[in-house]
């Protein structure tokens, strides 16, 4: 079952764990992710037991812009659509039908994103950044 909701604390004993050893959230906190959750729209995927087997978040003003990110599905349970599924749910979520602009960044997941209508930039020039290495982050080997 996916539903749009924030973790529960035992949620996130199961999730914490994946997003520490995940490329992009290497070492961090729990008490970061708990923040960041709080502070964003969820996504959770449960099995028929209710343990947590996916999770994903939209960082969004719930109005005209949402950054996808922390999709993740348990081990055991990838492969067979639960990460395309949370995503599905945020993005027909009624308070984000005025999203004008979804944006996500993936390294390996191109094609999972493309069938739910994700593309590479239209105008990437247009778009900057500034990268601050996290106070968590494990040291580059």
């Amino acid at each position: 079952m996916i539903a749009v909701e924030q973790p529960s604390e035992a949620d996130l004993d199961v999730l914490h764990p994946m997003l520490r050893e995940a490329y992009w959230s290497p070492g961090i906190p729990r008490d970061t992710v708990a923040s960041a959750c709080a502070n964003s729209l969820c996504a959770v995927a449960r099995d028929e037991a209710g343990t947590l087997i996916g999770f994903a978040r939209a960082v969004t003003d719930r109005t005209v812009f949402a950054w996808l990110c922390d999709v993740i599905v348990v081990p055991g349970h990838r492969g067979k659509g639960i990460g395309r599924g949370l995503v599905r749910a945020l993005m027909m979520y009624p308070e984000m039908q005025t999203v004008r602009r979804w944006m996500l960044g993936t390294a390996d997941a191109h094609g999972v994103y493309a069938e739910l209508g994700f593309g590479p930039l239209k105008a990437p020039a247009r778009l900057m950044e500034v990268i601050k290495p996290a106070h968590y982050a494990k040291p580059a080997q």
